[in-house]
């Protein structure tokens, strides 16, 4: 029958194909792209912008929470930096998709897996190209709009013009229109509730 080394050999290779055989195999893509990705340009939210853009540039500015003049000039500084090189597996996002797509997400905060359906951009896309456009717009607009002082003096005049003007004091700046959600105090009954239908400060 077998020798000894022969059967050792043997039970090496059946737990070889045993060990093969359960191990998982990762699933390949059906589809390299999503069916309704590929009609982006009848589905997504450009030719939505396009006609309200025409049409009704009030609701322009509800859907991206800019005007249209303010969109344009911020669209003239970020193109080129936002422009990727095709490839010749597919074409590159837009800059423009790019800046609607962050100005949107920007606009209302919806997840990414919720904004794909409206953007028709998937949401790992999304992942990079938000955090990506907004590096560029920061550095972009940073050296005119951005500008912080090291100076103690203007900090200290600053804060003085709050107390002058609010009664609150050590306050170095504000921000606005942001709601920050919250969990509210207890007995605090709906003095944090906003019209948004949630508790923020």
């Amino acid at each position: 029958m077998f020798s000894a080394r022969k059967k050792q050999a043997l039970v090496y290779v059946m737990i070889h194909i045993h060990l093969i055989s359960n191990t998982s195999v990762r699933k390949r893509r059906s589809k390299w792209v999503k069916s309704y990705l590929l009609k982006k340009r009848q589905l997504s939210h450009i030719p939505l912008l396009q006609e309200l853009r025409e049409n009704d540039p009030d609701d322009f500015k509800n859907y991206l929470r800019t005007d249209m003049k303010t969109y344009d000039i911020l669209f003239y500084l970020v193109r080129e930096a936002l422009t990727k090189q095709n490839i010749p597996m597919r074409e590159a996002i837009g800059p423009e998709e790019r800046l609607m797509a962050t100005l949107r997400f920007l606009a209302t905060g919806r997840l990414y897996e919720n904004l794909k359906c409206s953007v028709e951009i998937s949401a790992q896309a999304l992942g990079y190209i938000i955090p990506e456009t907004c590096a560029v717009i920061f550095n972009t607009l940073k050296t005119d709009y951005m500008k912080l002082s090291k100076a103690k003096e203007e900090w200290t005049k600053v804060a003085s013009q709050f107390e002058n003007r609010w009664q609150f004091i050590n306050c170095g700046g504000a921000l606005d229109g942001k709601h920050i959600r919250i969990v509210p105090p207890p007995k605090s009954g709906a003095l944090y509730y906003n019209y948004k239908n949630f508790y923020s400060v």
